[in-house]
């Protein structure tokens, strides 16, 4: 086997067992939501009771991603990445077993103990054991693997309930990332990263442990993941809603909407992974393709185009979304600091937790006072705010790169 070969197959190992991890812990994002009408008649629970067990997940993981970046570059990301797939899978057993809505809550800040490591630990190991011409590509197929997670979630665990259960539904997702684990085990030479560990004594750029978070690109970064992932709580909980208010159009086709959503948005990831690994500037990529998502939202919010095109125009709407996906990860590659990559995907990764916790709270109170366009044009207002997140973290990665060359 020569060395091309040798290093494509590595590769391809790599981002394969990365990227079922992340689907795995995008599936345990929606682990308790599809079971909700059972829960909710088990435990004779409100909306608001079962809202907030997805909020202390997304609260819990939020905390601990901005935490376990600092873990993995202390002792190692694959550690860290078996340990959080490890404790899903206890999560799932937790709250098959669940008595009351006690436990029911404590199963879900569980979930988020479990689901707060995958970033940190994913993106240190594709960084760090990924060839650099492969990453666009490597982060691609890490955001599909994401959202193939999510649309399996609801199909898996509905399906098992409607016919024998929540309890049992519960108990055979538990046997998902167990059994990944032991996929994981047993190709863990492929995830060995010693490099990464970063001893306790040493100092990152004069600053210590947290030198990196005085960068302005890591808040910018944070600030953007925290926007977009607002509007992506937006679309997840009320596009289907809004859809029927605003056209009037029967429930399947507002889900077919927000299906093609999803869909496009994995067709966007596949070919934003070959823009991404054909430039450098990943801000002009991620600037055009929300451009393109904003525009399609305040079109949809305007009400003026045909029902059936409504449909297809959330399609348009993810498919912008896929596409920054590869380059807004390489643009927080280029932003993190050397020897920081976990603590940096730490902390701006927690803003997608945030954000996803946030999120419905406020597009809820736009249709609670009915205001269904006001979701899809604060979707689009979103998508352009992030575009000058995008853009400023661009900018101020390119001058640092420049003054280090000049004092070089």
């Amino acid at each position: 086997m020569n060395a091309s070969t040798y290093s494509f197959k590595r590769d391809a190992q790599v981002i394969g067992l990365v990227g079922v991890a992340h689907g795995v812990s995008h599936f345990f994002h929606l682990i308790l939501a599809p079971l909700f009408p059972w829960l909710k008649d088990a435990f004779h629970l409100s909306h608001t009771e079962l809202g907030l067990l997805m909020t202390v997940f997304f609260v819990v993981s939020g905390i601990g991603q901005a935490l376990a970046g600092f873990v993995v570059d202390r002792i190692g990301a694959r550690a860290v990445l078996l340990s959080g797939i490890a404790i899903l899978g206890l999560s799932a057993f937790a709250l098959s077993l669940a008595q009351n809505y006690a436990m029911l809550l404590a199963g879900s800040a569980l979930a988020g103990l479990g689901n707060s490591v995958f970033h940190p630990a994913d993106f240190t190991l594709l960084n760090k054991r990924v060839s650099a011409s492969r990453l666009g590509h490597a982060f691609s197929v890490h955001g599909i693997a994401g959202n193939l997670g999510w649309a399996a979630a609801p199909i898996f665990l509905a399906s098992i309930a409607g016919l024998a259960g929540w309890r049992t539904a519960l108990m055979a997702a538990a046997f998902i990332p167990f059994a990944w684990l032991l996929v994981l085990l047993a190709y863990r030479d492929v995830l060995r990263i010693d490099e990464v560990i970063v001893p306790a004594a040493s100092k990152h750029e004069s600053g210590g442990a947290i030198g990196f978070m005085r960068l302005p690109a890591v808040w910018m970064c944070f600030a953007f993941f925290f926007i977009t992932a607002m509007a992506l709580g937006g679309i997840q909980s009320f596009s289907v809603a809004s859809l029927q208010e605003i056209y009037g159009m029967p429930l399947a086709w507002a889900n077919a909407g927000y299906s093609g959503y999803m869909l496009a948005s994995a067709a966007g990831m596949v070919w934003g992974g070959f823009l991404a690994s054909r430039t450098v500037r990943h801000e002009r990529t991620i600037a055009l393709a929300f451009a393109v998502a904003a525009t399609m939202a305040v079109l949809l919010a305007a009400g003026i185009v045909p029902t059936w095109m409504a449909a297809g125009l959330m399609g348009t709407i993810g498919f912008g979304a896929g596409v920054a996906g590869p380059s807004r990860d390489l643009l927080i590659r280029a932003a993190a600091p050397k020897n920081a990559t976990g603590r940096v995907y730490g902390v701006v990764y927690s803003g997608l937790d945030i954000g996803l916790a946030a999120g419905p709270l406020m597009f809820g109170a736009l249709m609670d006072g009915h205001h269904p366009a006001w979701v899809f044009i604060l979707i689009g207002a979103l998508q352009m705010l992030a575009i000058m997140t995008a853009v400023g973290v661009g900018m101020n990665t390119a001058k640092r790169t420049t003054t280090a060359e000049a004092a070089s």
